[in-house]
């Protein structure tokens, strides 16, 4: 969900009040798509968020920057290059199109003046970030060949040109007396008026049923002039944002004093920002999790059809006793008094005429031995199959929780580690250790939380002293949680179970239950995946997995 050109009139407008005139000091890369400018101005410094996301690209001021990736693009370091130390010249809209430039003037050689452009094309699918000087392209962040578009390429040392003119009339010098005569539907306002998305469309139809058509272009011109930055929520979801007020959604609407601080709301509320490799993995962990539950069906079927092995010992036992009495070659198929039957109930027994009778006794221990073997080796390999979903799926439990490079990055290790990804050999600067959770429950007493399995690991064997109590939702997939004492309090013991079950799979759900012993009873065996651990002398407790339900004001998060 992105501004229409319509809304980003006035966010243009908007940037280029806080921004023309301040001096580019840095610039920063948050993920492939996203970059963040730092502008300084007397006594204040602005943050512009830029991001050509295809399904939310957008540029706005932030409060805060993401972290931002150990090491940066190529086309970060040329916009370093070029704009870094530059001072805004002008900040303008290409008509009422969803393209905004950003012109940097900067001194080059010989004192000289120069003006380099960075052109944030925000237009969905086909957005972009180009950098232009003298109308040339000096480097593009997506290239685009004559293999990728026949209309339009970018390339560096290539003239820039504009996307494909859509000739259709400005709201804001367009005769409306003349426009209106022409127009009946809403695809046909949206066809006649530049930077017209669905929701403005729709507002103006909105509108001009009780106004009428001309006057409802009158009003939305005007509050355009004179902004009121909302968006429309419903069911904690939003349904739209736009620069005016929107009247023909159900839902609350919620105002902002400026467009900025509406979208980062937005972005916020929709979790926007995806922290490099997140997806990728969470996708790697997908197909893994549906490999091993695929293979365990099937394992499953081959164990069942294995319990027929006791059927083959039973018929060799049987053809072995009564042998004697038959000659080879001569039936197929035998009925005899079954041994094993107490009342001497008759069992058929099929038999190959091509061999003897030996040998198809022979033939029955065999499938036998098979079969028996099979369901051993069958039962093994579930077993392990259990414990890989059950791995994997805590995996995927911290991947969808951690948030941070550092977090991501040491997942990453873990699944190079096991054999799910491959390392890649091109030395990349690495992301600092992330570090657990804190808490402290109501009486002071410090609890520490793993984000991942590797930290789980650290956590209980290397940070937790052996008389600390470890925590852990029993058979269900979550962090390990250490309280830092060695007699913790009734109450600070439920709450720590609380944090594990809130951090866990279960999370939101009552009664899950907890186990917690002392770290000494906690061992990992030898060659076990990170995270997994056995231990002894555990008592349970249960407790709801939502910690903000009658403990939100006990929660210290250091």
């Amino acid at each position: 969900m992105n501004l229409d050109g319509f809304s980003m009139r006035p966010l243009t407008l908007e940037l280029k009040k806080f921004l023309v005139g301040g001096r580019i000091d840095k610039i920063s890369q948050q993920n492939k798509v996203t970059f963040t400018i730092t502008i300084r101005q007397p006594g204040q410094t602005f943050l512009l968020k830029i991001s050509v996301a295809p399904q939310n690209p957008a540029m706005y001021l932030v409060k805060k920057s993401a972290e931002n990736l150990p090491e940066p693009s190529t086309f970060c370091m040329v916009l370093r290059k070029n704009l870094e130390g530059g001072r805004i010249a002008e900040i303008r809209q290409f008509e009422l199109d969803r393209i905004i430039f950003i012109d940097v003037d900067s001194i080059g050689a010989g004192g000289k003046i120069q003006t380099v452009t960075l052109s944030c094309e925000l237009i969905g699918k086909y957005s972009n970030l180009i950098l232009i000087s003298e109308e040339k392209i000096i480097d593009a962040l997506k290239k685009i060949g004559t293999n990728s578009s026949r209309v339009r390429t970018v390339l560096p040392n290539q003239i820039y040109q504009m996307p494909p003119a859509q000739n259709k009339f400005d709201i804001f010098s367009a005769d409306l007396d003349e426009v209106t005569k022409n127009l009946q539907a809403d695809k046909s306002i949206m066809n006649f008026f530049q930077g017209f998305g669905p929701q403005t469309t729709q507002e103006i139809i909105f509108l001009s049923e009780s106004v009428g058509l001309k006057n409802s272009l009158e009003k939305i011109r005007e509050n355009c002039k004179n902004p009121t930055p909302c968006f429309v929520e419903e069911n904690k979801k939003i349904s739209a944002i736009s620069a005016i007020d929107l009247n023909y959604l159900p839902g609350e609407k919620k105002f902002f004093e400026t467009l900025s601080e509406m979208l980062e709301t937005a972005d916020e509320i929709m979790k926007n920002f995806v922290p490099p490799d997140k997806e990728k993995f969470l996708k790697l962990i997908h197909n893994e999790l549906k490999r091993a539950k695929n293979k365990i069906s099937v394992l499953e079927n081959e164990l069942a059809a294995s319990e027929n092995a006791e059927d083959f010992k039973i018929l060799a036992d049987n053809l072995s006793t009564y042998r004697y009495q038959f000659k080879d070659h001569a039936d197929e198929k035998i009925s005899v008094p079954n041994i094993y039957s107490e009342i001497g109930e008759k069992i058929l027994i099929p038999l190959d005429k091509k061999i003897t009778i030996a040998a198809n006794v022979q033939n029955f221990y065999k499938k036998y031995d098979k079969l028996k073997r099979a369901k051993i080796f069958i039962t093994e390999q579930i077993e392990k199959c259990r414990e890989e979903i059950f791995y994997l799926e805590s995996v995927e439990h911290s991947l969808n929780s951690c948030e941070t490079l550092a977090e991501i990055d040491e997942i990453k290790t873990e699944l190079i580690a096991g054999g799910y990804f491959k390392e890649n050999r091109k030395k990349t600067a690495s992301s600092k250790k992330s570090e657990p959770f804190k808490f402290f429950s109501p009486d002071g007493t410090e609890i520490l939380i793993g984000k991942n399995n590797l930290q789980n690991d650290r956590l209980t064997f290397k940070i937790a002293a052996p008389e600390d109590i470890w925590l852990h939702t029993k058979n269900i997939t979550g962090s390990h949680v250490i309280i830092r004492a060695e007699n913790p309090s009734d109450e600070t013991l439920f709450f720590a179970a609380e944090l594990a079950a809130k951090f866990s799979k279960a999370a939101g759900s009552s009664k899950v239950p907890v186990d917690y012993t002392k770290i000494k009873f906690v061992k990992k065996p030898n060659g076990s995946k990170p995270g997994f651990v056995i231990f002894t002398n555990q008592k349970t407790v249960y407790v709801d997995g939502d910690v903000e339900n009658g403990n939100e004001n006990k929660i210290g998060n250091a």
